[in-house]
């Protein structure tokens, strides 16, 4: 007997589709409401570490992801003209049989997780969400958008960094921070080169190519900008080629000739969000970029969410009530995402100062190593 058998998650992202699955799995009856009619997943390509292909194995969606995404093995460093610096080992956290990292297209990642929810029986409504909740001993009364109102014995906030549940919910609760740096990303096709994350590291700007599928890469570029200002999108090619002028290895070179307004550029400034504990409150339980958002530095960012799903679905599915299920969740999740969120903070203030290297890369081997740890 689950601690919560009716539930309703808000938001159809990575994490609340996650636990719509996990949930379901366990049989509880889930409602899924999304704000976008179109369920749609914007951005290029995103970045997976082990840790996310060992949530994807528990969810059940792994081999979806390996026959539509690409893994592979390990990072390696270049200086600007390409001459290797290292490389950064990637442990097969997920099993022997599967390599240590990969890439997706998000809007495939966030399909095929769309699948596997709908596949669970979850209900989902999109184009809804909630215009409000009251709470009392028994269960979360809430009324929805589309004006129909049901009553939960839970409800998951997993709405993003912008949350409304969490406005709601925690009025006084921190607002996201930018951090002074903004990423760039593009797809392009991919040459054989390209068999795993490759990384250019220049004095201010870093860029890397990683494969999301066999016929695709995405670039990513890592720029320090000191005002969270708009840039017009017209701008983005030549902008993102400008950056790229100082790199002169060959392969950086091919990219940027190849940057032109097909290249499906995506610019988005880097913010983050730590939320203090409690994460919870009676019965509605946030998790994913609601409480802990992070920049892209450990690309760790949607592994930490669908741990968040799974970790709750585990703790929903043991005996003690609602309220322990919930405070064992909090104590499991917070020192994990706290890290991944404050450490990713450091390597970018690190990169903005021109700080110590040393200490950049025994941030990045600490929490590699933390992350593949069992959640």
């Amino acid at each position: 007997m689950t601690a919560a058998h009716k539930i309703l998650i808000i938001g159809g992202g990575f994490s609340g589709m996650a636990a719509a699955i996990q949930l379901r799995k366990q049989g509880c009856a889930v409602d899924v409401v999304e704000i976008d009619s179109g369920w749609r997943s914007y951005g290029a390509g995103i970045s997976l570490g082990g840790a996310t292909l060992r949530a994807f194995r528990t969810l059940g969606v792994l081999d979806a992801f390996l026959a539509q995404g690409f893994a592979a093995d390990g990072v390696d460093l270049f200086t600007p003209t390409g001459h290797q610096i290292g490389s950064l080992p990637t442990p097969r956290i997920a099993g022997p049989d599967v390599p240590g990292g990969g890439g997706i297209m998000r809007p495939v990642l966030a399909k095929i997780l769309a699948d596997a929810t709908r596949a669970s029986g979850a209900q989902v409504r999109l184009g809804c969400s909630f215009t409000s909740m009251r709470q009392d001993a028994d269960g979360v009364d809430v009324e929805f958008t589309d004006g129909s109102q049901q009553r939960y014995d839970l409800v998951i906030g997993a709405d993003g960094l912008y949350s409304q549940v969490r406005k709601a919910l925690f009025p006084d609760a921190p607002q996201p921070a930018y951090s002074g740096q903004c990423v760039w990303r593009a797809v392009l096709p991919r040459p054989a080169e390209v068999q795993r994350t490759m990384m250019w590291l220049g004095p201010k700007v870093k860029t890397g190519v990683n494969a999301v599928s066999q016929e695709e890469m995405y670039l990513f570029v890592t720029e320090d900008r000191a005002n969270n200002d708009r840039v017009d999108p017209q701008r983005f090619p030549q902008m993102l080629a400008d950056l790229l002028a100082p790199f002169s290895a060959p392969l950086m070179q091919s990219v940027r000739a190849q940057i032109n307004a097909d290249a499906q550029i995506v610019f988005r400034p880097l913010e983050s969000l730590l939320m203090p504990q409690p994460w919870y409150q009676n019965r509605v339980v946030l998790i994913g970029d609601t409480v802990h958002a992070t920049t892209p530095h450990m690309a760790s960012g949607a592994c930490i969410g669908i741990e968040d799903a799974i970790v709750l679905a585990d703790e929903l599915n043991t005996d003690g009530g609602l309220q322990s299920a919930l405070e064992r969740f909090q104590v499991r999740r917070w020192e994990r995402c706290r890290m991944v969120v404050e450490n990713s903070v450091r390597l970018g203030e690190i990169e903005i100062t021109g700080g110590d290297k040393a200490e950049h890369g025994r941030i990045m081997r600490e929490t590699l190593m933390a992350l593949a740890a069992p959640i």
